[in-house]
């Protein structure tokens, strides 16, 4: 029986990355490839290196290594195992429409190294789809810069084409409300839900990042969806680095905030991440968790991200297969 011809199409999933290993070094390397790119941090060059250099670097790479020794338990960072399930349930979808593969805008695997493996299969046409539902410069752009920066080097540049956003999406949207529904009939529903975010430097939507309103619109809709009243959600935003205003109401303060104000029971979502990482998994479920308990809360739950379910991977398929459609 002849050998089945591996398709010629591929969609590529791409997340941002995570350290290879939960040590120092590890966090240092994945911090340095992040941290320098100009799309991820806008400060003036020379300031900037010397911050990251003799300060971040250094300083900050053995307390972030602590924090990812004890998501390690099985083995690898849980922002890779979940992508790579998803890819997986991606591929199941997609049978032999296209290729499936993951790849990282930093660390393993890396974008060039995967179209390189592609490329060589004779894969010819190619559709990128960035797992960040809300564009923004600092993740989904930087993901492509990669990418063109990969097809300038190239004579016989192949078909593409790329996700930009699905942050309105309504199988997004469907998927997210079906999380939370899930989470309430496993384990009862509280007071608010609190809608986390990563959050990106303020002066960014000022020069034009449409991320801020990408987030509102996603978060207006999810309440949509759940019914949800004014008074029983909040968009917060979490993640920030360094001294500058990032985007507000920061996650921490308004968790803090909830529970000076009496709010004795919390559920909280994290939509703009589309699989649980150290963000999650310890920003949220730990530490506003502990927040939350300190100033007087009873109740505190986290909401899963979407990760490896079969709603986020319907939903990718759907995406992949739209534009697949013009090749």
């Amino acid at each position: 029986m002849p050998e089945k011809a591996m398709p010629d199409k591929a969609v590529i999933l791409i997340n941002l990355g995570t350290p290879d290993t939960p040590d120092a070094k590890g966090v240092r390397a994945f911090l340095k490839a992040f941290l320098s790119d100009r799309r991820v941090v806008e400060v003036p060059r020379l300031l900037w290196l010397f911050i990251l250099y003799c300060i971040i670097l250094p300083f900050r790479s053995p307390k972030v290594a602590k924090k990812y020794l004890p998501l390690w338990a099985a083995g690898d960072s849980p922002l890779r195992l979940f992508s790579e399930q998803l890819r997986d349930r991606v591929q199941e979808q997609l049978d032999d429409e296209a290729r499936v593969c993951l790849a990282m805008t930093y660390g393993r695997p890396g974008i060039s190294d995967v179209l390189d493996e592609l490329r060589a299969d004779g894969v010819n046409a190619f559709c990128f789809i960035p797992l960040f539902p809300q564009y923004s410069a600092t993740t989904t752009a930087a993901a492509m810069d990669i990418v063109g920066r990969y097809f300038q080097r190239q004579r016989d540049i192949p078909a593409w084409n790329w996700v930009r956003n699905y942050h309105d999406d309504d199988y997004y949207i469907a998927a997210l409300a079906a999380q939370v529904r899930s989470h309430w009939a496993s384990h009862g529903r509280h007071e608010k839900l609190l809608m986390s975010f990563h959050g990106i430097p303020k002066r960014n939507i000022l020069l034009g990042d449409p991320y801020q309103r990408h987030c509102e619109v996603t978060a207006q809709r999810l309440a949509d969806e759940l019914s949800l009243s004014e008074n029983e959600w909040v968009l917060t935003y979490q993640s920030r680095l360094g001294k500058a205003e990032w985007l507000q109401p920061y996650t921490d303060k308004t968790v803090e905030q909830l529970a000076r104000d009496g709010c004795k029971s919390l559920d909280v979502i994290a939509p703009s991440f589309a699989v649980d990482c150290l963000e999650t998994l310890e920003e949220l479920d730990t530490e506003a968790a502990e927040i939350f308990y300190e100033h007087g809360g009873e109740s505190f739950s986290y909401i899963p991200c979407l990760n490896a379910s079969q709603d986020h991977a319907s939903l990718l398929a759907l995406l992949a297969r739209k534009n697949l459609q013009v090749f």
